[in-house]
């Protein structure tokens, strides 16, 4: 599954290797979770409705239920009043009652008319002014889903909305996909955690603090290796001792160069493959295997992690979760600048919509995590492609990337 190293391997085709190989290892392993512990995870096999929703006939509306037939003579007289939680008479025949919204509906009831289109008499009575259609204002049993059809899909990411639906059908557990195990590590003799002080040359570690909270809101249990030092034995022991992860995920150092000590031990112990993406930024990323691991190994950058990892690795990882749909969904927006040169590789800007338009960053430089802080997401620019001012530009929000 290598790619040629003479050309640069478009992005489209890099994120197919990636899903194929997704495909090829699922994780099998379910858990049964309680529901209200369940938000962000996925569902490890299709939700069947228990019950009908709605489990019986309700009003949609404050107002009165009647038999339809009972149109035909005058004003009705009001035998009972059903508020919603009550079980209310059967209606008696020739009367209506008053009703209100989400009340289950009388036996022998078939419709509802809203209380601004009745006239109560003095006598109590109420007169209805305007033709009403059968079942009008009436929220049949099962309206909603019928008991024994299929709501929620496996593979389906649990959020509020879809909990909240789970909650309707009155489930407390769920069966989940197993959260997937990342071992996450940086390298390099230059990153000192945040609070320890710089020596000259050092810089703090920000890519694997980006990608470990990452991980944990994709719902991953991230096994936090720090960082690793330039030292081959010391990394190979660290590797080595890895159990029960289902993938290895790095941000710098597993290139070819004379630094690069984490992939001199891939070439040496794994099976690693460098591609060359035609991605900016990011170009250089690995993947492959360690002693059967996969892993994945991103550029160094900080808007490099950011970009490969939220264009890639995001779409691994769910996929290996089993869900489906794993690309960010995106909308168009007028650029609010324009691109007169085209470049040979696909371009992540980092942006935000200003009065309707989508602006750049001043300093899109792969070093700049800044610019994604300031930034609401990314303006995808194509390969070859060139555009005036005002044109529009696919727009992809951090909220589609980071969830």
């Amino acid at each position: 599954m290598s790619a040629g190293q003479a050309e640069l391997l478009p992005v489209d085709d890099a994120l197919a290797l990636l899903l194929a190989q997704a495909d090829a290892e699922p994780i099998h392993a379910h858990e049964i979770v309680a529901a209200s512990e369940a938000e962000g995870r996925v569902l490890g096999e299709t939700l069947a409705a228990g019950l009908d929703l709605p489990p019986w006939p309700n009003s949609a509306m404050d107002g009165y239920a009647l038999r339809h037939a009972d149109l035909v003579g005058g004003p009705l007289p009001v035998s009972q009043k059903i508020f919603a939680g009550m079980q209310p008479d059967s209606l008696k025949p020739g009367t209506c009652a008053r009703i209100f919204t989400g009340a289950p509906l009388p036996d022998g009831a078939d419709t509802v008319e809203m209380q601004e289109n009745v006239a109560v008499l003095e006598d109590g009575r109420v007169r209805f002014s305007e033709p009403l259609r059968h079942g009008q204002n009436v929220r049949p049993q099962g309206g909603e889903v019928r008991r024994g059809d299929p709501v929620l899909a496996a593979g389906t990411r649990l959020g509020p909305i879809e909990l909240g639906l789970v909650a309707s059908l009155g489930l407390t557990e769920l069966k989940v996909v197993r959260r997937v195990r990342v071992a996450l590590l940086s390298t390099g003799d230059e990153l000192v955690e945040a609070g320890q002080t710089l020596a000259p040359g050092q810089i703090y570690n920000s890519n694997r603090v980006l990608l470990r909270h990452w991980l944990e809101r994709l719902g991953c249990t991230v096994i936090d290796l720090g960082v690793l030092p330039d030292d081959l034995q010391k990394i190979r022991d660290c590797l080595d001792s890895l159990a029960d992860v289902d993938l290895i995920l790095s941000s710098g150092g597993v290139s070819v160069g004379e630094a690069d000590f984490l992939g001199q031990v891939l070439r040496e112990e794994g099976e690693p493959t460098l591609w060359k993406l035609a991605i900016k930024p990011g170009k250089p990323l690995t993947c492959g295997r360690y002693r059967g691991i996969p892993l994945l190994g991103l550029p160094g950058n900080p808007a490099s992690t950011l970009v490969t990892f939220g264009i890639l690795g995001r779409p691994y990882l769910l996929r290996r979760m089993g869900v489906v749909e794993v690309e960010p969904l995106g909308f168009a927006v007028a650029a609010g600048f324009a691109w007169p040169k085209p470049g040979k590789r696909r371009e992540y800007l980092r942006a935000r919509i200003e009065q309707g338009k989508a602006q750049l960053y001043a300093n899109q430089s792969s070093s700049v995590l800044r610019s994604a802080a300031w930034a609401q997401g990314l303006v995808v620019v194509p390969e070859h492609a060139r555009f005036e001012e005002g044109e529009p530009v696919r727009f992809i929000p951090f909220s589609e990337l980071i969830g």
